[in-house]
């Protein structure tokens, strides 16, 4: 093996500001390759567990964000963010570093890994891909050693969920965000058997395929509030079959087996923490995994022989590492850091230093909307008795959801005395179909009103000082964070707008056309919705804004394109509006590069931190 050794434990960068995730084992089992930014960029690391040693791969492959190993053990597929806009690529490379090449995705299309048994690997040794140039997507089957294409579908909104290719069938996934359904497709003769789980509105957006194909697994929450496991007999159709659920969580991944016989099931128990359980889809048991390694898991996988587990665990108090768990003992091991307690916070992340014993663990709390809607958000207390100076922190997505995960921002805000309560408003996951849609369209407004009751009860509970309260927020979130700026100027002291949208008409005209198709079922339409569009755009209220801003954009960035940014900052210049502009060269809708991270806390801290009059920052 080549590249660059390093003794076990041994750290590139300080262990609490970078993270290691998607797990993936040799076929033989001997090896574990994992994503990693510990070196100041996400990269492939490659575990060898006796005698100990971690290895990074050596080759010139930057920002990836997953990796897979094939059947045979002969190559790796990475799946990358690539440079210059918000694309992605699929590369392969060998083990040792040799023959790296690309295989899907090249400019200007971009492409994506199914899933499956095989994560992204049929069981021949093919990649199954979608690759999307402009918005047409087309299904395929890739050979990683001559190129070879098999087409297996092509439409738009179109996306790859699994193939097995012994029983000749792929399953396939249409539909915009919020109202997606799957077809099973025959890959011989090109007949489809639609996979139909009810009557009611919902999404049919994961699943497998059953060892003879003739069965789909999906995730479902139609005709539900809470996505289950169904079965679906397609090939004779039969009715659905509820084979996991529970009263208390969604479920957000479906990871088979090689041979088809069980499956990984893993749920998100309300308010975000997680639980994972093992289903014999021969018998219908299902086992719990009764100890997790932190709170929070993610990217379950069996580890060859399916006697353990590797997975993506973090909490409140330790980043994303990968773990694996012994499923005859539930012994827990950390395989990419150390194991040995929480982690120090993040260092140089601001003025004040953090340590151990000022990581503080998030408390979660229940409120309503103006209009009765229940809402949740995780509060971060600072030292001292309240008020406190607070900053609000809206997720993106929206389809996304606070968790109780390690935090470098909320971690360096709350060492220098301000709180920071994470909210989960309406379009949330996590809580149900009904609240997932909740702020579709016309219903956008009840979002920003959200933000208004967060502050309400912040300051009726005695957590917020009513003068010192800000608003951020990242992608949707750093729209809802403008939105919330015009429309409740009088509630805020400062903000912080992250990659996020300004003005619909221009976020359509220059995203991603891919991007722009699946947000029509979101935010409206451009063309047919232009009016409620024009009136939800912060953008056309921005003579409202009051509070100091600062605005912070990746140059690369063709989600939420730069123009974005750039309208809000010549819009305050020209109102003479307190702000700074803070761009990134190189980056694109995330912060992929650790010390760019570092650089945005260190921002926002201080800019928090000045405006909201903490004495050490002011």
């Amino acid at each position: 093996m080549t590249g660059e050794d390093i003794r076990q434990g041994e750290e590139i960068l300080p262990e609490d500001v970078y993270g290691s995730w998607s797990a993936s084992p040799s076929p033989d089992g001997e090896q574990v390759a994992f994503v990693s930014d510990r070196s100041g960029e996400p990269a492939v690391w490659i575990q060898q567990p006796l005698p100990p040693r971690l290895t990074k791969l050596s080759t010139p492959l930057q920002r990836v964000l997953t990796v897979s190993w094939s059947p045979d053990g002969e190559w790796l597929a990475c799946y990358t963010a690539a440079a210059g806009s918000s694309r992605n690529e699929i590369w392969v490379v060998r083990p040792d570093g040799r023959d790296l090449h690309l295989v899907a995705g090249a400019e200007p299309g971009t492409a994506v890994l199914g899933a499956g048994a095989h994560h992204g690997w049929t069981a021949d040794g093919r990649l199954m891909v979608t690759e999307t140039v402009e918005v047409e997507s087309t299904g395929l089957l890739i050979d990683p050693v001559t190129g070879d294409r098999q087409s297996i579908g092509h439409a738009q909104l179109l996306t790859v969920v699994d193939v097995n290719v012994a029983a000749g069938r792929a399953l396939l996934r249409f539909g915009p965000r919020g109202y997606r359904y799957l077809v099973v497709v025959d890959l011989d003769d090109g007949r489809e058997y639609p996979v139909i789980t009810g009557e009611g509105p919902g999404s049919v957006d994961c699943g497998c395929l059953s060892a003879d194909g003739r069965t789909a697994y999906v995730r479902s929450d139609v005709d539900r509030e809470l996505a289950a496991l169904i079965a679906v007999d397609v090939d004779p159709a039969g009715p659905p079959r509820v084979l996991a659920e529970r009263a208390d969580a969604e479920l957000e991944e479906i990871v088979p087996a090689t041979d088809g016989s069980s499956a990984v099931l893993v749920w998100n128990v309300h308010g975000g923490t997680s639980a994972v359980s093992l289903l014999d889809l021969t018998t219908g048991r299902e086992d719990q995994v009764p100890s997790l390694p932190r709170d929070v898991v993610d990217e379950c996988r069996f580890h060859p022989g399916g006697k353990a587990l590797l997975l993506t665990a973090e909490d409140w108090a330790d980043p994303r590492g990968v773990w694996t768990i012994d499923l005859t003992t539930g012994d827990a091991t950390a395989l990419s850091s150390r194991a040995d307690g929480p982690l120090r916070g993040s260092r140089g992340a601001s003025a004040t230093s953090v340590e151990l014993a000022d990581l503080i663990r998030p408390q979660l709390r229940t409120f309503n909307s103006k209009d009765g809607t229940e809402l949740t958000g995780w509060l971060y207390r600072p030292d001292g008795p309240p008020p406190w100076p607070t900053m609000i922190h809206l997720h993106g997505g929206p389809e996304a959801q606070e968790r109780p995960v390690y935090n470098s921002l909320f971690q360096s805000l709350v060492a220098t005395g301000i709180a920071v309560f994470a909210p989960n408003v309406r379009g949330s996951t996590g809580f149900g179909r009904t609240f997932v849609t909740a702020d579709d369209r016309e219903r956008r407004y009840g979002a920003i009103d959200d933000v208004a009751a967060t502050v309400a009860h912040l300051v009726e509970t005695g957590v917020a000082d009513a003068h010192r309260v800000g608003c951020m927020g990242r992608s949707y979130g750093g729209y809802l964070t403008l939105a919330a700026l015009v429309w409740h100027p009088e509630l805020f002291a400062v903000g912080i707008d992250v990659c996020g949208m300004a003005d619909f008409e221009t976020f359509y005209r220059y995203t991603e056309p891919r991007i722009a198709a699946a947000a029509v079922s979101k935010y409206g339409h451009p063309e047919d919705d232009a009016d409620l569009l024009r009136d939800l755009s912060p953008i056309h209220r921005i003579d409202n804004l009051t509070a100091p801003l600062l605005v912070v954009h990746g140059a690369e960035d063709t989600n939420v394109p730069v123009e974005e940014a750039q309208q809000v900052v010549d819009a305050l210049a020209a109102r003479a509006v307190e702000h700074r502009f803070l761009l990134f060269e190189g980056e694109g809708h995330e912060l992929l590069a650790t010390p760019n991270r570092v650089a945005f806390v260190q921002a926002a801290v201080a800019w928090s931190g000045h405006h909201l009059g903490v004495p050490a920052l002011h």
